[in-house]
């Protein structure tokens, strides 16, 4: 069993709700990162997204774009965020790790390389925010023959054949978008989102995560009522833009602790 379905079962036999947090590898420069991941573990995270840094985020908003250049300014590659996963499993080997990135320096790595490589440091799975699962058959070949899970998205514009589609070849979580717009828009309708999130979940089995637009306690614990997974990204990264780092740091694991206390509420 993959890291992800024990982490999922584990938490479904106590009745709980997976944290999921996005740290942008790198940011704000490579030694932050390792601790900073060992630190949110401790805090609560139940599992990482770990962002590789590009230059042309498209679905990213403000505050992950910047932290997408702050990290390619400090020198981060995407071979250097596999590289820091690796690090991250010598001391932890049971944290799921998910990479979440784009397409296109994946292709200019290989296919086969790069999923080789993010499976020999530790990587459990893999989201290409523009990678959809109609021209995603080679890359999703090369992950299943690695063991490793594809993550897909879903949107609250995705219709219900859309919507089988994914499911169908989904792997680890289903990752729902649960507003029209980029990471840390701040229009969430916790209403709206929870409908769509218990309409999937009639369709499979495979847990069911939401992310954007959550940021605190409240939202996190509305999303938690109908979703297995919360996913929180920006209200982790923003700090980095204006503390230093190890304020940021500090800052980022108080937020983790608010938002693992509210969703254990629902237990």
């Amino acid at each position: 069993m993959s890291r992800l379905a024990t982490r999922f079962e584990q938490l479904k036999s106590q009745q709980r709700k997976a944290l999921v947090s996005y740290v942008m590898a790198g940011d704000p420069h490579p030694q932050v990162t390792v601790p900073l991941l060992h630190q949110m573990v401790e805090a609560g995270v139940d599992v990482i997204e770990l962002g590789l840094p590009f230059s042309d985020p498209m679905a990213d908003g403000p505050v992950i774009a910047l932290a997408a250049e702050r990290a390619l300014a400090g020198g981060t590659n995407t071979l250097d965020a596999l590289d820091m996963v690796k690090a991250f499993r010598e001391q932890d080997q049971t944290t799921p790790v998910v990479l979440m990135g784009y397409l296109n320096p994946v292709e200019v790595i290989g296919y086969e390389k790069f999923v080789a490589y993010a499976k020999a440091c530790g990587v459990d799975g893999v989201l290409l925010v523009d990678l959809p699962p109609e021209a995603s058959k080679q890359f999703s070949e090369v992950l299943k023959q690695n063991e490793m899970d594809q993550i897909f998205l879903l949107a609250p514009t995705s219709t219900d054949q859309r919507i089988q589609h994914v499911v169908d070849q989904a792997s680890g979580f289903v990752y729902y978008v649960s507003l029209k717009g980029v990471t840390g828009a701040a229009t969430l309708d916790t209403s709206e989102a929870a409908a769509r999130i218990a309409k999937i979940k009639t369709k499979t089995t495979v847990p069911v995560g939401v992310g954007f637009g959550i940021s605190d306690a409240a939202s996190a614990k509305a999303m938690g009522q109908v979703a297995d997974a919360v996913i929180v990204g920006s209200a982790f990264v923003k700090s980095f833009a204006t503390l230093p780092a190890d304020e940021a740091v500090q800052q980022t694991v108080n937020k983790v602790k608010e938002l693992r206390a509210a969703l254990d509420e629902l237990v």
